[in-house]
Formats: structure tokens, C-alpha cells, sequence
């Protein structure tokens, strides 16, 4: 017997609109739904006007263990599982990982039917640098912990996306402008693609501020990355090429070694320490 499907489905972040014609197929005919949130699977699939044929069940964080034998012997039996979380993608700081990796271990097939994602619509909307990102899930809930995650990111460079509850949102924004500096620039995205969606811009200790107040719904937080070191001026180099040079080692290779830390052109160097020779 063919093994089944296990199918990965994005669902809409709020307007139901943004269903794929792909999930609607899968909600009507899997024959099993795993879901987050049975009743909100349930809402969903009849915002869309369609008619779940299968049986769901309920797969979240507590849980995820203990259901995973269910749903891979399903699986093994030919039966075509849809996996799906309350909002975006299944896998994302969501139940799914586990499952996976578990398909993958026994060579059972798996595939996504994507879409919505809070974590690149939130990156698109932040106005801030998209080319390199990385994504950091949600910080500690304890404001020691959580400095010594932001600690981590000082020097990232790459733009960062994190989730945070509305709640802890004002304590995560002060502790980050705390130890990443109140000028890092930043976005706090909140209500995505919902009537009240709000993206609010600007430095961290401004958003802090903001957050002071109070905030409700659902949280997306776009850091800006570090500033590159600025790259050191050669001239400034050389007595560290000539250090290296006096216990031994080849000029050349000397060079090498100071411009990769400094992030400087090899030829520069060189050509530095030659001239300071002359």
C-alpha cells in the first residue's frame, strides 16, 4: 500500500481571503485535519464555504508528542493528513516540526501548500532592509533572559523578526532598546491583514515608549541589523603586519592574516606596509 501525504497548509493570518485555492481543496477532501484549534479550523472552513469530510483533530504544543504516533500510523495506512495552525505556517514557532522530522526519518512524503506568513509580511511592511533576514521566534518571558537574547543581536547584521505577546510587548521593546541602543531602528506589526492593522515605525526607544501605553492583538517585531564595522584604514594596520612579521612569519602571509580580521584589501595592506618601509 502507498504510504499518504502528509500536507503542510498556511491559513490566512486574519481575512480569510487570503486563503490559497489549494488549502480550500485540501479542507474538503484530507482525511484527516490535524489542527491547532479544531474550532478555529472549523470557522475557517466555513468562512470559505466548505465542508471538512474528515476527521479533526486537535494538535497543538501540549500535545504534538502524543498525537504523532496517530498521525503517522494514518499516514503509513495511505490516508492523506492536513496539518494546520491557527495563522501562517505550520512549523513556524507553531506545532509541526516534530511531525516532520518524524515523516522524513521513515521516508513518509511531505509537502506545503504555502501562504500567509506573518513573518514576511511583517518584513515587507517594517521598511526596513529585506535582503538578509533571520527569524528569532519569541523572546524569554523574563527580563534577564530576554537581555541576554538580545544580547545575541548586537552585532547581527541581518534584519530581525521576532514574535511577542501584546502583554510583554512595552518590557521586550525597553529591554531591547536597553542593550541594542534606543536609535536601533524598528518596526512593531500588529493585527496583520485584520480591520485594525497597525504597523508602527521608528527607533526603539520611541516604540517603548509607545508600547508604554498599552497594545492588543497579535505581534510581529522587525529589528533593523547592526551597522557594519567600518573597515580600518591600512596605514593603521601595519604595525600589527610588522608584529607578526618579527616572530616569524612570511609577510605575505602575515598580510593575510591582519586584512581578514580587519576586512581589508590584502593588496592595501601591503602596499602599506611596503610604503612604511621605504
Amino acid at each position: 500500500m502507498d504510504s499518504g501525504t502528509l500536507l503542510l497548509a498556511a491559513t490566512p493570518l486574519g481575512d480569510a481571503r487570503d486563503a490559497s485555492q489549494r488549502l480550500v481543496d485540501a479542507l474538503g477532501s484530507a482525511e484527516l485535519v490535524a489542527a491547532e484549534d479544531t474550532r478555529r479550523v472549523k470557522s475557517l472552513a466555513s468562512a470559505l464555504d466548505v465542508a471538512i469530510t474528515g476527521k479533526v483533530v486537535s494538535y497543538y504544543e501540549a500535545v504534538e508528542s502524543a498525537r504523532a504516533p496517530m498521525l503517522l500510523d494514518a499516514l503509513r495506512e495511505g490516508r492523506t493528513v492536513l496539518l494546520v495552525t491557527d495563522a501562517g505556517m505550520p512549523s513556524v514557532s507553531d506545532p509541526g516540526y516534530r511531525l516532520v522530522s518524524a515523516c522524513i526519518g521513515e521516508g513518509l512524503p511531505v509537502t506545503c501548500l504555502p501562504g500567509p506568513s506573518a513573518v514576511t509580511t511583517a518584513l515587507a511592511l517594517s521598511g526596513l532592509p529585506s535582503d538578509r533576514f533571520c527569524f528569532e521566534g519569541f523572546p524569554p518571558r523574563k527580563s534577564g533572559e530576554r537581555k541576554r537574547f538580545f544580547a545575541r543581536l548586537v552585532a547581527e547584521e541581518r534584519t530581525s523578526v521576532l514574535f511577542e505577546a501584546p502583554h510583554r510587548l512595552a518590557d521586550a521593546l525597553a529591554d531591547a532598546a536597553e542593550v541594542l541602543g534606543p536609535q536601533r531602528r524598528a518596526a512593531v506589526c500588529r493585527e496583520l491583514t485584520k480591520t485594525y492593522e497597525e504597523v508602527e515605525r521608528g527607533t526603539l526607544g520611541e516604540l517603548a515608549e509607545w508600547a508604554a501605553e498599552g497594545v492588543r492583538g497579535e505581534i510581529t517585531i522587525v529589528l533593523a541589523g547592526a551597522e557594519p564595522p567600518a573597515s580600518a584604514d591600512p596605514e593603521s594596520l601595519v604595525e600589527q603586519v610588522e608584529q607578526r612579521a618579527a616572530e616569524g612569519v612570511r609577510l605575505k602571509d602575515a598580510v593575510a592574516e591582519v586584512a581578514e580580521l580587519a576586512g581589508v584589501r590584502k593588496k592595501e595592506l601591503y602596499d602599506a606596509v611596503l610604503n612604511s618601509r621605504a
